[in-house]
């Protein structure tokens, strides 16, 4: 079937709250500090790291009843919410940070991540959003990789954002690209 995508609705909020965020790698990125900064660099794990997030009611939020410089778009494999993105505008900064984006195992590597990006990116431009600005975990190696084929580089990181959850111990980078 064809996806479809859309603007969020209440009622897909328990839908989107039981995609499967999982992922399994054969690589991490790796953060080390140094005298002169940081370094990241990508390392083979032995065996493959399989990530479980824990559910949250805020992974599962309310998604559907944004204001108005927040948006959720799905996507549907017919009537089955297969992947959605939510993010908010900012306009101090001319921002759009991607709060969430997460496509259900069996439609990963179709497109549909970028699509749901895309859909963001044009919400935006709406806006008047100079840029998308997105953290992912050191160990989602196939999300940084992902997002690196969407025209997001790296420009920051955080080596304590973890700390005292059960990612402890994994660093918090963050990439951008232009809105455009």
């Amino acid at each position: 079937m064809d996806i479809t995508y859309r603007t969020a609705l209440p009622e897909d909020a328990e839908a989107i709250g039981r995609i499967d965020s999982s992922f399994t790698t054969a690589t991490v990125f790796r953060v080390t500090a140094g005298e002169d900064g940081f370094r990241v660099r990508e390392v083979p794990v032995d065996p493959p790291l399989h990530k479980v997030f824990p559910d949250t009611a805020e992974a599962a939020g309310d998604h559907g009843s944004e204001s108005r410089d927040e948006r959720v778009f799905v996507a549907l494999d017919g009537a089955e919410v297969c992947g959605f993105v939510a993010v908010g505008y900012a306009a101090w900064n001319r921002r759009l940070t991607v709060d969430d984006i997460e496509v259900a195992p069996a439609h990963r590597g179709r497109g549909i991540g970028r699509a749901l990006m895309e859909l963001a990116a044009g919400f935006g431009r709406e806006r008047g959003a100079a840029h998308l600005w997105l953290e992912v975990s050191s160990v989602n190696a196939p999300a940084v990789h992902a997002y690196r084929r969407m025209g997001f580089t790296l420009c920051g990181l955080d080596t304590a954002l973890y700390d005292g959850t059960p990612s402890a111990g994994e660093r918090a980078l963050y990439m951008a690209r232009p809105c455009t």
